[in-house]
């Protein structure tokens, strides 16, 4: 596969494909987040529940009770212990192990594209034989580095936006993940504005539906690939 870069697209062209994905998939929209909110919170009672951290909740909201100073000093005394400490390992290794779900809208949108029936398996298609082990060690690499540039949030969002393609690359072109971070970093080079623009309504949409009618989160949380999908697609052409 070669990718090359082709005239500049227009920032309402990206928009409105991504809005056309995003509202052809809607069911499956729904049925993501549906998985993805039913695992997750399980997983979070289940762990919480084992490692005493419901207990511990409880102990920091006696602490707020008692004023700012006494809820960060029992806030810093919890994230400290071993039992909260494998609650987070956890629940990043839940978030690890449903990111390939993501990896499922990009076989429905080319589907879509393609003209071809799109069926329920599509979605988990991120799951199938070793493509599971190739997204869950990329998401792992990656949750590590965003782990240590959150403190500085210009470095977080510099991750997110420089690792942005990575994915669709690997599915649809097989590329290994530095080589894939490679390309990302010269589509970011020649089209930061209209990536930065994306991403910026990406995010707001995504948490929208949660923030106006909660139900609404449920269709709109999985935005995030419609975009990511769209800007690849304008960006890189596949040529065999």
């Amino acid at each position: 596969m070669q990718n090359k870069y082709p005239q500049k697209p227009g920032i309402d062209f990206i928009l409105k494909q991504a809005f056309f994905y995003w509202n052809k998939t809607l069911i499956f929209q729904l049925i993501f987040s549906i998985v993805f909110f039913v695992v997750f919170f399980t997983s979070m009672f289940l762990f919480g529940t084992k490692y005493g951290i419901w207990e511990q909740s409880q102990e920091m909201g006696e602490a707020l009770k008692l004023g700012t100073k006494a809820y960060l000093e029992k806030a810093a005394e919890v994230s400290a212990t071993e039992n909260y400490q494998m609650f987070m390992i956890a629940i990043f290794g839940t978030t690890a192990f449903l990111y390939p779900l993501n990896i499922g809208f990009f076989q429905i949108f080319r589907k879509i594209d393609l003209n071809e029936k799109i069926e329920l398996a599509d979605l988990f298609v991120g799951y199938n034989g070793l493509n599971f082990f190739k997204y869950l060690g990329y998401f792992i690499f990656w949750l590590m580095i965003y782990r240590l540039t959150v403190p500085t949030i210009f470095l977080a969002v510099l991750w997110v936006i420089v690792t942005l393609f990575v994915a669709p690359l690997m599915f649809f072109t097989d590329k290994r993940i530095f080589e894939a971070i490679s390309l990302n970093f010269k589509a970011v080079k020649l089209y930061f504005v209209e990536i930065l623009v994306c991403v910026i309504v990406a995010v707001i949409f995504k948490y929208i539906g949660f923030a106006l009618f909660f139900i609404g989160g449920l269709f709109t949380f999985p935005f995030w690939n419609a975009m990511i999908y769209s800007l690849y697609k304008t960006i890189f052409s596949e040529k065999s």
